[in-house]
């Protein structure tokens, strides 16, 4: 049974040593508490909170799921006292205004402690995780009445919050929404229609649930257009904040799922459940997706959480487990067999699950410094920084959701191979591991929307290729200044050289194709995200790399040598085992839509 400790060596690495995170939160307006003793203290705290209180939760919640019944939703034992300590941890408020009852801290610490969180207990973390949306959108839309009345609660954890987006007629498509919002008259709605597929929309671990929800006025443009935003509370909130009486937004069931069960997926009811309009009318789906780009930074922490769940299972059963001998010859000559690890297809496995680990891990606390300075451009007022790191932030977003959630779900059932039999049994926790990823590649848009929205949109439409154009320009620079080093950092060094330049021709290719034949976007663009993704990656552990070489050259990583050994050698198998996989989705990216639309549609047949 994997039991989780928080990789606070590597954290700390990625922090301190490649980032410096230290003088970027000195740099930043709401960076001063983030001193470095501050930062210490509160990724100590959250690994304690999620080695003794989550981790210990995560399969019995599992086994248990939740209850349904009559409207009401029960979560698995411990789950309420888990979160009673949460709030009175303070952890909610970390990254939200001290104005409102918030620590204040940069966003970037936030994510931290959300992957230390999920890899413990992703459904757990999904109560609490949820509520980020909804407080986001009070913060930047909401008008001053509504911050104070839902803002207090909502960051201390009292009450939580969702996102009432899907309906059961329309999932990605939200120009399909049809709940409906008939103004009262004295300010308020009343809002009737069904929504599905809520996580945490139904519980009972907090006093109160704010519901955002999507919803039609009557006189409403058709599509995407006519689509407003309203605040609606499960209880009405009376003027000196306590909690009033029901409001008509009742759960009809809870989804049976494949994983993450010990969070509650809800179907939500509104029977003219009175809510408040939030931002300006028909203008809601654009309210809907502030700070998407951090909601899909958010998600694809859950392609390293469970590659790192399902390493910290596999490396010590692999160390333990005894079959055959190596074939190099006898490893443990005083044993009946060797263990696991001696073989080379085995270590292949444990290597694959670290890299995307430490690699996705890499990448996402790059993404989260673009996050704090976005952030920052709306607390200084500065709309044009504001814009300039959302746009940055956008080219990443659906590389690291798509990628690393993909790369996730492989380590997750990489670490059941690595158990053989007993991997696909409940006992060892490893199976739940994979179950619990399988939901990473579909919510927050699949990994085909992300696709999508990366060649069709980001590259294609908004930049006309500019950003990759100035990425790969980024890691070209960087690797430069190292391709005439000796020894593995040189090789990297140029291999990245030559695929930052594969890259930037692809992307014209499949440009100029595109202005010929629009089916190429939709037939490349998985392809050219899994490539992406790949080449990215490679560039962080280049970066890592780099570091690690430097720390034993200059003797300053004397005390922990075998660490930065371990950083270039894992640095080296991604290169040389990993990365080649690029290959494959440049020939398919690169491929005409031809075999893929030709075939009548009455020609998909069965049997």
């Amino acid at each position: 049974m994997p039991q989780y400790k928080a990789p606070l060596r590597d954290v700390k690495f990625l922090l301190n040593e490649v980032f410096d995170y230290p003088g970027h939160y000195a740099q930043l307006s709401n960076g001063g508490e983030a001193t470095p003793d501050m930062v210490d203290a509160i990724l100590e705290g959250c690994a304690t909170f999620c080695e003794e209180i989550l981790s210990p939760i995560n399969h019995s919640g599992d086994l248990e799921g939740c209850h349904f019944e009559n409207g009401n939703v029960t979560t698995p034992k411990g789950f309420k006292e888990a979160y009673a300590e949460y709030v009175a941890g303070g952890w909610q408020g970390l990254s939200h205004p001290t104005e409102y009852g918030g620590q204040g801290l940069p966003m970037s610490l936030n994510l931290m402690k959300a992957e230390m969180m999920g890899t413990a207990n992703w459904s757990f973390t999904m109560y609490p995780g949820l509520s980020l949306g909804c407080m986001n959108t009070v913060m930047q839309y909401g008008n001053e009445a509504q911050k104070n009345t839902y803002l207090p609660k909502l960051v201390s954890g009292e009450w939580t919050g969702t996102m009432c987006l899907t309906e059961p007629q329309c999932g990605t498509d939200l120009g399909q929404v049809k709940t409906k919002a008939e103004p009262v008259g004295d300010g308020s709605y009343k809002i009737s229609g069904t929504k599905i597929f809520i996580s945490a929309g139904e519980h009972d671990l907090a006093e109160n649930i704010i519901h955002i929800v999507l919803a039609r006025l009557p006189d409403a443009p058709k599509g995407t257009r006519g689509i407003s935003l309203f605040i609606v509370p499960k209880f009405m909130v009376n003027a000196d904040g306590s909690v009033g009486e029901r409001n008509p937004v009742v759960c009809g069931s809870i989804e049976h799922k494949m994983g993450i069960r010990a969070s509650a997926t809800a179907v939500l009811n509104f029977d003219e459940a009175i809510g408040y309009m939030i931002a300006e009318p028909n203008k809601g789906l654009e309210a809907m997706f502030t700070f998407m780009n951090t909601a899909r930074i958010g998600t694809a922490v859950q392609g390293i959480a469970h590659a790192e769940l399902s390493y910290q299972g596999a490396l010590p059963y692999a160390k333990e487990r005894r079959s055959m001998r190596a074939l190099s010859g006898k490893k443990d000559a005083d044993q009946v067999a060797d263990a696991l690890i001696w073989h080379a297809d085995v270590r292949r496995m444990l290597l694959t699950q670290k890299a995307v680990a430490e690699g996705g891990r890499s990448m996402i606390y790059h993404a989260a410094k673009l996050a704090d300075n976005m952030v920052n451009g709306i607390l200084e007022g500065n709309q044009a920084k504001y814009e300039d790191y959302d746009n940055r932030l956008g080219f990443y977003t659906p590389i690291l959701k798509g990628f690393l959630t993909e790369m996730g779900l492989e380590s997750a059932n990489i670490g059941m191979q690595v158990f053989g039999g007993h991997g696909y049994i409940k006992e060892h926790g490893m199976e739940q591991i994979a179950r619990d990823a399988r939901i990473s590649t579909l919510y927050e848009g699949t990994t085909g929307i992300q696709a999508l929205d990366l060649l069709g949109r980001k590259v294609l439409l908004q930049t006309r290729g500019k950003c990759i154009k100035e990425f790969t320009n980024e890691m070209i620079g960087f690797a430069k200044g190292h391709a005439f080093s000796g020894g593995p950092i040189g090789a990297m060094a140029r291999a990245l050289i030559r695929r930052s330049l594969q890259w930037k021709w692809a992307t014209l290719r499949i440009m100029l194709r595109a202005a010929k034949d629009r089916d190429t976007v939709s037939s490349s663009c998985h392809d050219f995200l899994m490539y992406s993704g790949f080449v990215m990656m490679a560039y962080f552990w280049l970066q890592q790399a780099v570091v690690a070489s430097e720390k034993l050259a200059d003797k300053s990583g004397k005390e922990t040598p075998e660490f930065y050994k371990s950083k270039i050698q894992t640095a080296e198998f991604y290169f040389d085992r990993l990365l080649p996989r690029a290959d494959g989705h440049r020939t398919g990216m690169l491929a005409t839509s031809a075999t893929t639309m030709a075939m009548d549609n009455e020609h998909f047949v069965m049997g």
